[in-house]
């Protein structure tokens, strides 16, 4: 673990003592059993709110929400007893600030199946602005229009921007603004699931 060493210095019976402490520069907030029990928690709820299970049909939005959705899928489908469509939504070009970004990144949109008239579960890693959300529903109208969309976030950090809330959360983690919340799995190479907060230097 990367670490920040900070100074103090005191005195005692007129001579000065320097002490060196350091401070962790991320903290693990879940870790790989805290995930899969927050999944298999926000799954009995997505199966508790959708009756007609048959009508939902999971989308991740990259990166990490992609796999937390097909995550969620397996445990719905035991809960159910049948598979759960998902797919994978890119949002970067319904951005509201592609504009500022210089370079940005395209993932691969996979939606192999009709949205009209299901209840879409969008699946988010991180809750933040609610841009990436907002985002979101916009390109999903490009494929059809669901019957109802809900959404599922591992993390809300707050800091809304817009007003937009999600149905599922896995867990809230009050943030400042300038922290960063990163969702680390072994599907993207991690050698370990975990949700880290990291601190500005």
């Amino acid at each position: 673990m990367k670490t920040k060493t900070n100074t103090r210095t005191s005195l005692a019976n007129g001579r000065s003592s320097r002490f060196l402490f350091s401070m962790p520069d991320h903290t693990v907030i879940l870790d790989a059993t805290a995930i899969q029990r927050s999944l298999t928690r926000i799954a009995h709820e997505i199966a508790e709110r959708n009756e007609a299970g048959t009508e939902v049909a999971l989308i991740g939005i990259p990166t990490g929400g992609d796999h937390l959705a097909a995550r969620l899928a397996k445990i719905l489908a035991d809960i159910w007893g049948h598979t759960v469509p998902t797919g994978i939504l890119d949002t970067t070009m319904h951005r509201d600030d592609l504009d500022s970004r210089a370079a940005p990144t395209i993932y691969p949109t996979d939606i192999p199946f009709d949205v009209t008239g299901k209840t879409i579960v969008l699946v988010d890693d991180v809750l933040f602005t609610g841009r990436t959300t907002r985002a979101a529903m916009d390109a999903l109208n490009d494929f059809g229009r669901p019957k109802k969309i809900q959404l599922a976030v591992l993390v809300d950090r707050g800091h809304r921007e817009l007003p937009i809330k999600a149905d599922f959360i896995g867990k809230n983690v009050p943030t400042a603004q300038d922290e960063k919340i990163s969702l680390l799995l072994t599907e993207s190479g991690a050698a370990k699931d975990e949700v880290l907060l990291k601190r500005k230097p």
